[in-house]
């Protein structure tokens, strides 16, 4: 406890960091404002907490907004979804591939591209937002409220954005990322409430302390998963001048590692998947398909089966489409490094192919299995609510996030000759960004 209130202390008094981490408090404080706000005219009283599997998802983003028919319901969202469409665009559009190479002025306009892409998915998802979520008795029946209340919407999101690239540029941590980290912690306390008055109404606060156990267990997995690497040895030549005669020699620099990731994809195939999830939901539920009647229950067998192998393969898309052996291995060779025994140039794209196909196996199969993890925490009679910390999308964001932020704090403390934040050994972020937009 000494050891952690000095570190505190360390902590507030590098007066840039200080303001920093206050400019970010504040900029929280204001999001979480606005989560409270109610759209002018709608009736909170009449809103309805039955959403359906992806109200509830997007509820869970956006920290309670959106059951509360907010004026920043649509949340961060709509940027998240912008950002996954112009990173699959740039697969595709080679204008997008030049941007992409031209370094920070390429990023610059497709940080531009991405915030009226924005725009206009708002402008879609506001309406069917109302139509879907509001109910009638809870909202004017008038042409001008329901222009005003899009406009709201599509303006809420945009201040959002706003927030979190201020807290990006001005705070610590990544703002997009920490927004949504805030969003799903908003619901923590009361699903835990639940889940205690649950249990000590069941005589169960010892089960209590067994689930407490089991969830860090799950949270020290999630780390391993997210900070898991296969580290590549590599060689870099490099000339010394003798001394003698002025002639140069080739002699071996320091070996280096190039890092490569288990789960190279992060939360994207399970957020692929789980957005695919709702489309037999729905058909099952508007034609009455006792086939897919099973989909509408994120507890069910099907489910859970399907979404496993469904993040699975789109954790081997996703990993193939953002990570390019060929690419890699051009650099090494430009760079003059090769790795040891492998031939640079097309036999050292065959290698990283190979061995990346070899480690997403494992990583697609981890990541599965905390994405069903709160399916089976629910068959043990814990509540949904609290369940959805057990795994998935909320708990690897989450993990990722602290991490990223707490090693910018750690570096702020040793670049000023404080002791870090581990007594040894350094905490690791993620060194890539597994979720456009989100991730440090």
């Amino acid at each position: 406890m000494k050891e952690f209130l000095h570190t505190l202390k360390n902590i507030w008094s590098i007066e840039e960091l200080k303001k920093k981490i206050l400019f970010t408090l504040g900029m929280i404080l204001i999001f979480r404002v606005l989560s409270f706000v109610t759209l002018p005219g709608v009736n909170p009283d009449a809103l309805s907490n039955s959403m359906g599997s992806l109200g509830d998802l997007l509820n869970m983003f956006s920290g309670g907004a959106f059951t509360n028919a907010s004026i920043a319901a649509l949340g961060i969202m709509p940027y998240i979804t912008a950002s996954i469409i112009m990173q699959l665009l740039g697969i595709a559009v080679p204008a997008i591939q030049k941007m992409q190479r031209e370094g920070e002025s390429g990023q610059k306009k497709i940080n531009q591209y991405t915030r009226y892409l924005t725009i206009v998915i708002c402008a879609f998802q506001a309406p069917g937002y109302i139509a879907m979520f509001v109910p009638g008795n809870a909202r004017p029946d008038d042409p001008f409220w329901w222009i005003t209340s899009v406009l709201i919407l599509v303006t809420g999101t945009l201040f959002i954005m706003w927030i979190g690239e201020k807290i990006t540029d001005k705070g610590i941590g990544n703002g997009i990322s920490l927004l949504i980290m805030i969003g799903i912690i908003a619901g923590l306390p009361r699903a835990f409430t639940q889940e205690l008055v649950s249990r000590h109404d069941a005589g169960g606060l010892v089960l209590l302390l067994v689930e407490m156990v089991m969830l860090l267990f799950v949270i020290l997995f999630s780390i391993m998963l997210v900070q898991g690497t296969r580290r590549v040895p590599i060689q870099f030549a490099k000339r010394i001048m003798s001394a003698r005669g002025g002639r140069q020699q080739v002699g071996q620099a320091p070996r280096r590692y190039l890092p490569l990731k288990v789960n190279a994809a992060g939360v994207m195939p399970i957020i692929f998947a789980q957005a695919l999830m709702v489309l037999p939901t729905y058909l099952g539920s508007t034609l009455q398909w006792q086939a897919l009647a099973d989909f509408a229950n994120p507890a069910s067998l099907t489910y859970n089966l399907v979404l496993f192998f469904m993040i699975i393969i789109f954790t081997y898309f996703y990993t193939a489409i953002t990570i390019n052996p060929n690419q890699m291995a051009d650099e090494l060779k430009r760079n003059g490094g090769f790795i040891p025994g492998v031939k640079p140039g097309r036999k050292t794209a065959e290698f990283l192919d190979s061995l990346l196909s070899r480690i997403t196996l494992p990583g697609s199969i981890f990541l599965g299995m905390i994405a069903i993890l709160p399916a089976f925490a629910m068959m043990f009679g814990v509540k949904q609510g609290f369940a959805m910390f057990y795994g998935g999308t909320s708990l690897l964001i989450l993990v990722g996030v602290v991490l990223d932020t707490l090693q910018q704090i750690e570096t702020y403390l040793l670049n000023r000759q404080y002791d870090g934040l581990m007594k040894s050994g350094r905490i690791k972020g993620r060194s890539s960004s597994n979720f456009p937009g989100v991730a440090g």
